[in-house]
């Protein structure tokens, strides 16, 4: 897959099927759209791309302070690169974009830098100055370029419509599992194992710290079941998420315990999968009490592992 960082790099490019939207979880919804758009552009002998904005549209008009992230950027590339997709159009949103009249930003972007064929879009797409562009707006200007439009109804799961906005919310309130089924995979965060306190090797159960990023749409304060992948190895692995309120005042971060492992990890990158949470994070007595509950929360965990028949 070709990345393209900017509308000035994008210079004899082939024909496209273009999947058009922010497509900032990648989730189900977003699948079939670039599904869709994947197997047209194979069907046409034509090359198929997404356009999607490298920063959130919101940044500019001011209106992102309490929306989280549930990727990061090379994240959603990987997983858009996996699906097939020859292009990627990753291009920041501007002053000058955010002014276009949707006319112009159908000819100047659409047509004349991504020499569009094709589009693939939500129900809910839209674009231009003032977000004044629809579907219908695309239509119209689809039959005055010569391209077609595809426009996906919303995708519902459950009686539910997919969006970015509701997974968000089901992170926020720990339904790991509901969370897997809206997104087509199991909510992960990835980051750098930092030194903790080591408390959890001095009572036999050595964990895995990664410090949140404040950024990200996070987990609530609990014990998940979890799978851990390190240096392409995926391991069953049981997870706090907390601020260790037993043992004194910490940041919120994540800790991994990982079953039948004992290499150590500090500097080194780690993916924690979120399966599903199994209780609230609470204060115990001391630390004996604390050490017989992670025993509980290691035993309950790796039976569920077996029961899924994980290694």
């Amino acid at each position: 897959m070709k990345i393209f960082n900017s509308l000035d790099e994008i210079d004899n490019i082939e024909p496209t099927v273009v999947a058009l939207g922010n497509f900032d979880g990648v989730h189900c919804g977003h699948q079939e759209i670039i599904n869709r758009t994947v197997k047209s552009a194979e069907a046409a002998g034509l090359k198929s791309a997404v356009f999607t904005f490298s920063n959130h549209t919101r940044t500019l008009l001011k209106e992102l302070s309490d929306v989280k992230n549930i990727l990061y950027p090379e994240e959603k590339a990987n997983i858009i690169e996996a699906m097939g997709i020859d292009y990627l159009f990753n291009i920041p949103f501007t002053e000058d974009i955010l002014k276009m009249s949707p006319e112009t930003f159908v000819k100047e972007i659409l047509v004349d830098s991504f020499k569009i064929r094709e589009a693939y879009c939500g129900f809910n797409y839209s674009f231009g100055y003032k977000a004044a562009g629809t579907p219908e707006t695309l239509m119209k200007e689809g039959m005055k370029h010569g391209f077609g439009i595809h426009v996906q109804e919303p995708y519902m799961i459950d009686g539910v419509v997919v969006s970015s906005t509701y997974i968000r919310k089901l992170i926020e309130e720990g339904k790991m599992e509901a969370c897997s089924l809206f997104l087509g995979r199991m909510y992960s965060i990835g980051g750098e194992v930092v030194v903790g306190n080591k408390l959890g090797r001095t009572i036999g159960f050595p964990t895995s710290n990664i410090m949140l990023d404040e950024s990200m749409a996070s987990p609530p304060n609990g014990v998940y079941i979890t799978y851990c992948t390190y240096n392409g190895v995926r391991y069953p692995s049981v997870t706090n998420v907390g601020v260790k309120p037993t043992i004194g005042t910490y940041n919120k971060n994540i800790e991994t315990h990982i079953f039948n492992f004992d290499s150590e990890l500090y500097g080194k990158n780690i993916r924690v999968e979120f399966i599903k949470k199994t209780r609230d994070e609470k204060k115990f007595s001391g630390i004996e009490e604390l050490s017989k509950q992670i025993q509980a929360d290691c035993i309950m965990a790796r039976a569920y592992h077996r029961e899924k028949g994980s290694k």
